[in-house]
């Protein structure tokens, strides 16, 4: 066997360097040593007292890390389907058969335009009905009152006892109120005529049409929904501990599904109470579609940037491990590693990074990576990589 070789110790490729006294284990990649000895070149463990020598480990620079302070930006994600505010239903007033029906699913219709006509013949008939209820009335008052009128005068002459005059005098005013009544009544179903032309209430678009011409429909049935998209609202839930962070008018982002890019809304409502059950607030966001490209019922992720406004120590996440329930990193201290248990804050997925709230010191070399089979207390030291030897060539003279 030479000097130099390559051997395989616990499942971890390592580079073994043979001296005639010992050994020393360069310990690259995740995965601890499986062997705790140096080995020399005829196979034999060194030592003075017949002990195997302790394995030193040694790791790369990129392999270590000190925690760094920095900002650290709160991310609110909450997702939902967008919802248009204005929209309307077009319902019915009065029961009768659809004769038209102009407009059409998806259709663009603006503000008093006709979209239906209903055939009111039963209507017809009770406005006619009314009209000679008033007519009746009126006639009635007439009749009182000339009633009245001659009692008036034969009360003067005596002829009649004051109690007769009272009489005649709540005739005309029983009269004079039925005339109103029927009068009421009479407009009334002349205002239902007139609701035999449907028109739009607001400008949009026809989403949905509930019957079809030919269709007897009755008073509140739902005709037509008209859907207004120049603007979108997108509703989502906020932890609490989170909510007292945001102000009407914050920026957000919006990532809706058909589209590569985000588009930007602004956080217009937030609710004064918490959902039951949930320890969560509900906000609103709005988002102003001029184009319409986006559609009411789309599903939309939104997020909220919320600055930081101090520094944190933070290490990376693949620098913390976890046993039994208990975040901890290992160090190099002194020349050994050294395990540590530490309190962690804000986690930060995007930047791949976490708040360390206790544990660690800025001056700490923390080891960057999980490794497996650490031994606290075991000698390591951080090392640079050695620049590659260059391979000379002999060869015969360019002639």
């Amino acid at each position: 066997m030479t000097k130099k070789g390559r051997w395989v110790l616990g499942g971890v490729a390592a580079a073994a360097v043979l001296a005639a006294g010992g050994g020393v284990l360069v310990y690259k990649g995740q995965g601890a040593p499986g062997a705790k000895a140096a080995v020399t070149a005829d196979g034999k463990t060194a030592g003075k007292d017949g002990k195997k020598p302790e394995v030193a480990l040694q790791f790369a620079p990129r392999e270590v890390v000190q925690p760094l302070k920095q900002r650290m930006a709160a991310v609110l994600e909450f997702s939902g389907a967008l919802v248009a505010p204005n929209t309307a239903v077009v319902r019915a007033r009065a029961g009768g058969t659809l004769l038209t029906a102009e407009a059409a699913e998806g259709s663009r219709v603006r503000a008093g335009q006709t979209l239906a006509r209903l055939d009111l013949a039963e209507l017809d008939r009770r406005v006619a009905e009314r009209d000679a209820m008033l007519a009746s009335a009126r006639a009635s008052l007439e009749q009182a009152e000339r009633v009245h009128a001659s009692n008036e005068r034969l009360a003067q002459q005596s002829f009649i006892s004051p109690n007769a005059l009272e009489n005649s005098r709540a005739a005309v005013e029983t009269a004079r109120a039925a005339l109103q009544a029927a009068q009421a009544s009479r407009d009334a179903a002349r205002v239902g005529l007139r609701d035999a032309t449907l028109a739009a209430p607001i400008a949009g678009i026809v989403a949905k049409r509930h019957a079809l011409p030919g269709e007897k429909v009755s008073p509140e049935q739902p005709l037509f929904t008209l859907v207004d998209l120049s603007r979108l609202e997108l509703a989502g839930l906020v932890p609490m501990h989170e909510v007292s962070r945001l102000r009407p008018g914050m920026a957000v982002k919006l990532q809706v599904e058909g589209l590569d890019e985000a588009v930007t809304g602004t956080l217009a409502r937030i609710a004064p109470a918490a959902e039951p059950g949930t320890r969560s607030i509900g906000v609103t966001i709005v988002l102003d579609n001029p184009g319409e490209r986006l559609r009411a019922g789309q599903y939309a992720m939104a997020q909220v940037t919320l600055a930081d406004d101090s520094e944190r120590l933070t290490l990376p996440m693949t620098a913390v491990g976890q046993a039994a329930g208990q975040d901890h990193v290992w160090l190099i201290e002194g020349g050994v590693l050294a395990r540590r248990a530490v309190t962690l804050g804000r986690r930060s997925a995007r930047a791949g990074v976490v708040e360390v709230l206790e544990g660690v010191s800025p001056d700490s070399q923390v080891l960057a990576a999980r490794f497996d089979n650490l031994r606290e207390g075991a000698k390591a030291s951080v090392v640079a990589p050695k620049a590659p030897a260059l391979a000379s060539a002999s060869g015969p003279a360019a002639r």
